[in-house]
């Protein structure tokens, strides 16, 4: 063993490969996204009737989508939290404690009582377990991606973030499934308890997530910032001051792609169920196709980003979700199964995947070593609860203040505008050394 593994137990050991951490690195990402994204489908199917049955049935789901966003709203804090710590501390250490902390809030809101059993408390208990939720996934992202894209070859960046990206369809995969399986309980079962299966299911898939994540060691990169004694005193006051510009353009490289998802897997499962009598399975399964679609699209990305760009991706995506906000509303209007499936699967990659896959080496690209957990984590949380937790609330509110969806169309329009002036004033990233 070297002087500086035993000065410093950062360094990583003989031994450890670049797969163990993408493995590592996948299959907890994919733990908390699936935690974080059950969230979604029960606030479409069911939190408005067991929390906020009080509530007129549009104003139930407003207020459930509500309580969905304040898990958005959490997430800067998070990130700002663990973006701090984790450029003091190491990367390694943050990932854990975000695990345990996801794990915990999901598993508890599976044995929350209902408004008929505690009244005002249900919703109040659904809101802070939902908040603890939002903080742990704000500190996951940035961690699990710079565990990958700091350790690997440079040359690989963007296929290798894209395969933490794989997390988030994996979760989603595993959440729809779960999902699609209790919905099948006759409609009594599935609302007293069969909804809570999805939730306590993740006791499980926590302690396996965090048995492997126990085994990794720190990133080369953060090792090295550690040893030569260079740690920043307060990374996060660095990004704000000193790197504004790159918190800027990370926001604004979040704010279409974000927006999209949960529209697609959150704002359209109660479109299609309340607004269009769609069965829960016809548009549960679409949403399951597309994120299987994404298990090849992201790496397939995440590689061509590697030898094109970054940035070339963005501006297809951007101008793809742009053109795509009005077909999306029309094909789903359609009530064909097979039409809604193959749609919001091909939606699905060329607006959310196109951006999502290189955004993990993207964002984290801007920054230097030293706040690079800081500045991704936070330009991203900050963007996720500006644009996705509230797209689902603001879409339903725009439907039911116009009754068309054409302002909701006009809406995600506007933010790939956004993205897209990001994107041209951004920096191609892809071919410099970190």
């Amino acid at each position: 063993m070297s002087t500086a593994e035993v000065t410093n137990p950062a360094v990583p050991k003989e031994g450890s490969s670049i797969k163990h951490i993408v493995a590592a690195s996948v299959l907890g990402t994919t733990v908390e996204w699936y935690d974080f994204l059950i969230y979604g489908t029960a606030a479409a199917l069911v939190f408005n009737k067991l929390f906020f049955p009080q509530f007129d049935p549009l104003v139930g789901t407003l207020a459930a989508f509500g309580s969905y966003a304040v898990g958005f709203v959490a997430r800067p804090l998070g990130g700002a939290i663990f973006g701090h710590f984790g450029d003091k501390l190491g990367r390694k250490a943050m990932l854990t404690l975000t695990m345990i902390i996801m794990g915990a809030g999901t598993f508890l809101i599976g044995c929350l009582p209902t408004y008929d059993q505690v009244g005002i408390l249900a919703p109040i208990l659904l809101l802070i377990l939902r908040m603890a939720q939002g903080i742990g996934i704000g500190g996951e992202w940035g961690g699990a991606t710079l565990m990958v894209i700091e350790s690997g070859d440079r040359n690989r960046r963007g296929f290798l973030g894209s395969l933490v990206q794989v997390g988030f369809p994996l979760g989603m995969v595993c959440a729809t499934l779960i999902f699609l399986l209790v919905s099948k309980l006759p409609d009594d079962q599935f609302m007293s308890w069969g909804w809570r299966l999805p939730f306590w299911l993740s006791a499980i898939l926590v302690a396996v997530g965090l048995f492997v994540r126990m085994r990794l060691v720190e990133t080369p990169k953060f090792a090295k910032v550690q040893e030569q004694g260079e740690v920043a005193k307060a990374p996060l006051l660095d990004v704000l001051t000193k790197d504004f510009k790159n918190f800027i353009v990370a926001v604004g490289l979040k704010l279409s792609e974000v927006a999209w998802v949960y529209v697609l897997i959150g704002f359209l499962v109660y479109y299609a169920t309340s607004q269009l009598h769609l069965p829960k399975a016809v548009i549960l399964d679409a949403v399951l196709y597309a994120a299987i679609l994404e298990l090849v699209t992201l790496p397939l990305f995440g590689l061509l980003s590697d030898y094109v760009g970054r940035k070339p991706l963005y501006i297809a995506g951007t101008v793809l979700s742009m053109f795509a906000a009005f077909p999306l509303f029309t094909l789903v209007e359609t009530k064909d199964p097979t039409t809604i499936a193959i749609s919001i699967a091909i939606i699905m990659s060329i607006t959310h995947g196109l951006m999502f896959s290189p955004q993990a080496a993207f964002i984290p690209e801007l920054f230097g070593t030293k706040v690079r957990y800081s500045g991704a984590s936070l330009g991203v949380q900050v963007s996720a609860a500006i644009s996705g937790g509230f797209a689902p609330m603001i879409a339903t509110g725009l439907l039911a203040y116009y009754g068309t969806t054409t302002p909701i169309s006009w809406y995600l329009i506007g933010l790939g505008a956004i993205t897209l002036v990001a994107t041209l004033v951004s920096r191609e990233t892809a071919f410099k050394d970190l």
